[in-house]
């Protein structure tokens, strides 16, 4: 078996070779997405100051100094564009796994007493740094991502996401009502807290803000039109929620917001919908809620393992293409029950099963890379190997355990050996993951962070 030799992360890398898979475009509709794929069984990426110069077949004569000893040969892998997590808890990780609960029963047991700790500036950075070491050693290289209601748990995380150069979105959470007092914020504090934070950090190196109020029954209405005027004032955030996960959440909004159309028309209305606007879960929703995504340009996180677990319900991927709205994946850990966007595929995969539908390969893969990053409005600079873009990917490993190595024998051809690390893989398969055109993970082996 060959090895390969990493260089040293302050060093970088150049020139990457080994089979190379990606998506060429954006797609509004699945049936196009087999008509995307690029695939290269020799395949060369060249890489200058963190963007991506050529993506295509092995030349020689595209590696810049013409000698193959510069180039980092993966035989036998699979390199692709980084995994994008449209939805994810950061100080959640600490109880993934927790028993025995529905949402709202799971947020008091288990998700607000765990936060509380995040006021700890320490115990936020020790925790962000375990968080980001996660998202790496599973080929994460860019999330959307909730803090808690402490600026100190967003200082944290971005803190630790810029000594990687990562690309990363998160945002403190707004709640003033409906949850432990030692969690609340006000309308008035949780807007300039936001803003400080926005100001503080958004577009500063690849990092940027979402405001982030947890949902609708924790947030007054006052807090709401706070955050839609966070909004106004820097169209260019983006907004991260959760939606109509539960029946008994979507039924406690009635009660708490009489006045409104619905669950989604609570958020609408405070001028929280929109192109940067994304929604987690959106399990049970309602004709209209459709259409009102669709025409506000609005997004969903489909987080499998995490409706699977709480018991939530199953998601219909396929009404969300028929319906035109953009899908990105979620782990959304703690609920969720793996950092890998590999046993994530897996689950939603089940998911589709069970309505009687299928998610392919392909789709999968689009979904958790150039879909994720359209789902996240980054696809003009993430997602696929086009020149110009920034150098986030991954080297997999189709060989990663005795059951793939088996199953590998009779798979036929790419889409076969995708379909067979989606449904066995995990984070095993993570032989590399390098951000920014540098390596921040190698498997068994510690890389530092970019610092």
């Amino acid at each position: 078996m060959s090895t390969v030799t990493m260089p040293d992360s302050k060093t970088g890398v150049h020139s990457v070779r080994g089979p190379m898979l990606d998506m060429a475009r954006c797609v509004e509709s699945r049936a196009d997405i087999a008509g995307v794929l690029r695939y290269h069984e020799d395949g060369l990426l060249v890489l200058e100051d963190g963007r991506i110069v050529y993506s295509g077949p092995f030349s020689i004569e595209k590696v810049p100094s013409r000698t193959e000893q510069d180039v980092l040969h993966f035989p036998g892998k699979l390199i692709v564009p980084g995994f994008i997590d449209t939805h994810v808890h950061y100080p959640q990780a600490e109880m993934i796994g927790a028993y025995g609960e529905q949402l709202l029963d799971w947020l008091n047991q288990y998700a607000f007493p765990t936060e509380r700790r995040y006021a700890d500036i320490e115990y936020a950075r020790k925790m962000a740094g375990f968080f980001v070491e996660e998202l790496l050693r599973n080929g994460t290289t860019t999330a959307l991502v909730f803090c808690t209601v402490h600026p100190e748990s967003v200082d944290a995380l971005f803190e630790k996401a810029e000594s990687y150069q990562m690309r990363m979105i998160a945002g403190k959470v707004l709640m003033d009502q409906n949850a432990p007092d030692y969690l609340l914020d006000t309308a008035s504090s949780g807007y300039e807290q936001s803003k400080a934070l926005i100001q503080k950090w958004h577009k500063r190196n690849r990092l940027l803000y979402a405001i982030t109020p947890r949902f609708a029954p924790t947030s007054t209405a006052e807090q709401l039109a706070a955050a839609g005027r966070l909004k106004r004032e820097f169209p260019d955030v983006y907004v991260h929620t959760h939606l109509s996960e539960n029946r008994a959440e979507i039924d406690w909004v009635k009660e708490l917001f009489p006045g409104h159309d619905g669950y989604l028309d609570v958020y609408h209305h405070h001028g929280l919908t929109g192109t940067r606007s994304v929604f987690a879960h959106c399990v049970h929703l309602r004709e209209p809620e459709w259409k009102c995504l669709h025409e506000s340009e609005s997004v969903i996180a489909f987080c499998p393992t995490s409706n699977l677990f709480l018991g939530s319900g199953l998601f219909p991927l396929k009404k969300s293409w028929e319906e035109g709205v953009r899908v990105g994946m979620g782990t959304d850990v703690g609920a969720g029950t793996s950092f890998s966007m590999l046993q994530t595929l897996n689950e939603a995969y089940k998911v589709a099963q069970l309505q009687n539908d299928k998610l392919s390969a392909f789709e999968a893969f689009y979904l958790a890379t150039l879909g994720g990053a359209r789902a996240l409005s980054l696809d003009n600079v993430l997602g696929n190997f086009d020149a110009g873009k920034e150098a986030d990917f991954v080297v997999l490993d189709p060989g990663a355990t005795p059951l793939l190595r088996k199953r590998n024998e009779t798979c036929r051809d790419v889409e076969q050996r995708l379909f067979a690390l989606f449904t066995l893989g995990d984070d095993r398969c993570i032989h590399s993951t390098f951000v920014n055109g540098q390596p921040v993970y190698q498997r068994d082996r510690k890389v530092e962070a970019n610092v």
